[in-house]
């Protein structure tokens, strides 16, 4: 176990300006506090926060961190208390133990909506200071390391875990090392079969090809001095979760990868990257398309540097990393290569990671909790975040948008702006007009077009990557359903005033609120339009001496009156009267689906402009519009509360297809089903579905659901339907 001056000395190499005093005082607290605490090896407690420290100051982190990190433990698992611990080292460091101390209570592997809930306390445990993140990475580092002494039903939770938070945090934060030693951990206890057999092909492989990676670093170090560029090579051999990745993602086996070693060419100036990249490009053939400039546009953690690959000594394919010594020190080190030390009496230092793209990506991380409606869909959208690879896209303004790989021009829009994403309806790509659809490459230069509309498409949210642009999605289709149920709870609410005589006055209503459990006026209309409070309620909340009849959708909701009176004067094939003046004006307005109001029409037989339509209420789901002869109205009788008074409020300058179904009977010839497909066609209508209800030697029965404007098109429809040979029989059908 690490003594007191080892771990003080540690510290000393890279902060000469170190308080001896605080790391000493905190180790022999921790010490003293865990007592006589032993771990599943049987080791110490104590040595585990120990290594935790000693890793930390592998990434140079300030006193306050690795004071924290030998404290991490002591709230949660002995006496010592958070008033103590800031007594006796500060505010600042008892708020990081605390903060870690929140942490470690997370069961992040458990049930998907206990899960999400965690990733997001996780998430805002760090938000105010991401050293937390830092030796939470650093203890889970540590407990990989150990996970052989923890219990065999535990191992696989806890590898699961890291390779699905920790190691892609990590990862974001630019902690390369740390991602790729915690994936492979993890990865040797949930497929140990695998890595086995990987890890004993790179082994031969090692044997075989004794002193190449040796030869290499000196050939190119060697080659680049020959151009006056002084160089650090380092090669290293892939890691075997690497290997794996990239045989599952290119689908080969592992005789056919041939890039199994990387090296780091770290120079002395961004020019001499460029120079050295010239040199190597000139001396082995470099492999087509594997060259990537992260200098000029840098990836999200800050990462910068050349990649490229090329036919290298001994026909051997190599990876190269060219980049400077500032690059290399984020690149290895990530969001820890931050850590600033500010001159003041405090001699412990304070991580300002200002400057940090991944800082900033944490921190529109941690907004986006605000915006989502779920724990859930939060887990989600940062999952999204935590995974993908990146491609760089840019504005027809030159501006760089880092967006996931398979990242659509609707990434794009929501990534510039939300309003932008809302409003999106076509897009350019490198000046060609382009689906909304379309995959974006690296490069390419993206203009989106907009329109006028403020929600988009619900069908988009199947289509995005990011979490950012299903968030938006979400969040204006849920405004704009909230918006139609309001919509239509004030109109029942205004139609229920007028039916009882009653002055409609939002200021009454308002007044109101309390006794109907409603904070505003709007959310007593969505309500209502939810079916989640009745409008006859609403009456009896406003004035309580009311005692009018439960509203019904009709003005007399007598047996032989209302919508029951006009049903069975339909089906007994009496004159439905019109309505009045009055009727007509209180009646509620529809538009079709796309209006302001939550429409649907009747799943078997639809309703067109030209019927005389009734409106079903169903909790949660708006309303349903059946033509008055519907057969299906039937199962309503006994729900008078839920039957709503509606008329077409057509726009004849914007016309609008509706559902209805058709019924034809064609004789068993060839080609008679496309004569039938032909007559609609040809009509304007619009075929969404055929089905085969009932088939004869000589006839066959279908029904076709079609699209029409109005009624007057689907009897000229039907009437061409009749005029054709092959058709014995057409009417329409209404389920």
């Amino acid at each position: 176990m690490m003594r007191q001056y080892e771990l003080v000395d540690r510290v000393r190499r890279y902060n000469p300006a170190t308080d001896e005093a605080l790391l000493d005082s905190a180790y022999v607290y921790a010490m003293k506090a865990h007592g006589s605490q032993t771990r599943a090896s049987g080791d110490p407690y104590f040595s585990h926060p120990l290594e935790v420290a000693a890793i930390l100051t592998d990434l140079k982190l300030d006193d306050a961190t690795i004071v924290a990190a030998l404290l991490h433990d002591t709230i949660e698992d002995t006496k010592a208390t958070r008033a103590e611990i800031g007594k006796k080292f500060g505010k600042d460091i008892a708020t990081l133990v605390e903060g870690l101390t929140k942490i470690r209570k997370l069961d992040l592997v458990s049930k998907r909506a206990a899960q999400a809930e965690n990733l997001r306390k996780l998430l805002l445990a760090i938000a105010d200071d991401v050293r937390v993140l830092l030796v939470k990475l650093a203890d889970r580092l540590h407990n990989m390391r150990t996970l052989h002494f923890v219990l065999e039903e535990k191992r696989s939770r806890i590898a699961e875990e890291t390779l699905d938070i920790y190691a892609p945090l990590a990862g974001r934060m630019g902690m390369h090392d740390m991602r790729e030693e915690l994936e492979d951990l993890s990865f040797r206890q949930l497929q140990p079969d695998v890595y086995r057999s990987i890890e004993s092909r790179l082994s031969s492989i090692r044997e075989k090809n004794a002193g190449l990676i040796k030869g290499i670093e000196q050939e190119l170090t060697s080659e680049l001095a020959r151009e006056g560029i002084k160089a650090k090579v380092r090669g290293r051999e892939k890691r075997p979760y690497s290997i794996w990745k990239k045989m599952e993602r290119k689908a080969v086996g592992f005789e056919q990868l041939s890039d199994l070693y990387g090296f780091r060419v770290v120079v002395g100036s961004i020019a001499d990257c460029y120079a050295a990249v010239g040199i190597v490009h000139t001396k082995w053939p470099f492999v087509p398309g594997r060259f990537k400039d992260y200098i000029s546009t840098p990836k999200q953690n800050d990462y910068r540097s050349l990649h490229t690959t090329v036919v290298g000594p001994g026909r051997q394919r190599v990876e190269l990393q060219i980049r400077t010594q500032d690059m290399d020190r984020v690149a290895e080190y990530g969001i820890a290569a931050h850590a600033l030390y500010k001159d003041s009496d405090k001699s412990n230092g304070e991580i300002l990671p200002h400057d940090s793209n991944a800082y900033a990506w944490l921190r529109r991380t941690i907004e986006m909790l605000a915006e989502g409606s779920s724990p859930e869909e939060f887990l989600e959208h940062t999952k999204l975040e935590l995974f993908h690879d990146q491609v760089f896209c840019f504005t027809p303004n030159g501006r760089l948008i880092a967006l996931p790989r398979k990242a659509t021009p609707i990434d794009f829009a929501y990534a510039v702006h939300t309003d932008v994403g809302n409003s999106a309806i076509g897009c350019k790509i490198n000046g060609q007009v382009a689906p909304l659809v379309s995959e974006l490459q690296t490069g390419d230069e993206v203009e989106i077009i907009r329109g006028d509309a403020k929600t988009p498409p619900a069908a988009w949210d199947a289509i995005v990557i990011t979490g950012k642009a299903r968030a938006a999605i979400r969040r204006a289709t849920r405004s704009a359903v909230r918006a139609q149920y309001t919509g239509l709870g004030r109109r029942m609410v205004e139609r229920a005033f007028a039916k009882a005589s009653l002055p409609f006055s939002e200021e009454k209503l308002q007044a109101a609120l309390p006794r109907l459990a409603r904070h505003t006026t709007e959310d007593l209309f969505s309500s209502v339009g939810r079916a989640e409070i009745k409008p006859d309620d609403v009456l009896r909340a406003v004035d309580p001496e009311w005692r009018g009849e439960r509203v019904t959708g009709a003005k007399t909701p007598k047996s032989e009156g209302g919508w029951f009176g006009l049903r069975r004067a339909s089906s007994l094939k009496f004159r439905i009267p019109e309505k009045s003046k009055e009727e007509k004006t209180a009646a509620i307005p529809i538009r079709g689906i796309n209006g302001e109001l939550p429409v649907r029409f009747a799943p078997n037989g639809g309703a067109v402009p030209g019927d005389r339509i009734v409106g079903i209420l169903t909790p949660g789901e708006g309303i349903t519009i059946y033509p008055i002869h519907s057969p299906a109205l039937k199962e309503y009788d006994d729900q008078p509360e839920r039957w709503l008074d509606v008329r077409w409020d057509m726009e004849e300058a914007v016309p609008q297809r509706f559902p209805a179904q058709v019924g034809v009977t064609v004789k068993n010839v060839p080609g008679s089903l496309a004569q039938v497909a032909t007559v609609i066609g040809e009509h304007g209508g619009n075929i969404d579905n055929i089905r085969m209800s009932g088939k004869s030697p000589d006839f066959t029965r279908m029904v076709i659901d079609v699209e029409v404007f109005d009624l007057k098109h689907l009897n000229a429809i039907i009437t061409q339907l009749r005029a054709k040979k092959v058709v014995s029989a057409a009417e329409r059908v209404n389920g």
